[in-house]
């Protein structure tokens, strides 16, 4: 099995940046595709940036050009720089790993973005 955990989520302004990560352990295994998701109250869960084992990255259109997704194999952990953030950003974001036998889900962080 495999446990995801998330962290660097918190209360930011209009126009700042946070750093999210997600660190992967337990048994052996080979991430194929790592995806962050984000939910906000009221709304649907939706996929916000992807990244595969050789590092092809896409992004939601309303993220495009503000978020940046990336991979560190060695540690196991895969991070979304967020800059640039706005209130409609406001959410708790998820990490989800497609792993050889499976998918797994991150417990979520919460992400405010407010004056």
């Amino acid at each position: 099995q495999v446990q995801l955990v998330e962290s660097g989520g918190g209360l930011v302004q209009p126009g700042g940046s946070l750093r999210l990560a997600c660190a992967a352990s337990g048994s052996r295994f080979i991430i194929y595709t790592m995806r962050w998701y984000r939910q906000a109250p009221g709304k649907q869960r939706e996929s916000v940036a992807t990244i595969t084992m050789d590092s092809k990255t896409n992004y939601a259109d309303s993220v495009k050009g503000r978020f940046t997704i990336s991979r560190d194999n060695a540690k196991n952990t895969v991070y979304l720089q967020m800059n640039s953030l706005k209130p409609e950003d406001t959410a708790v974001y998820y990490c989800n790993a497609l792993v050889e036998g499976g998918t797994y889900w991150g417990q979520g962080t919460q992400v405010t973005v407010s004056s």
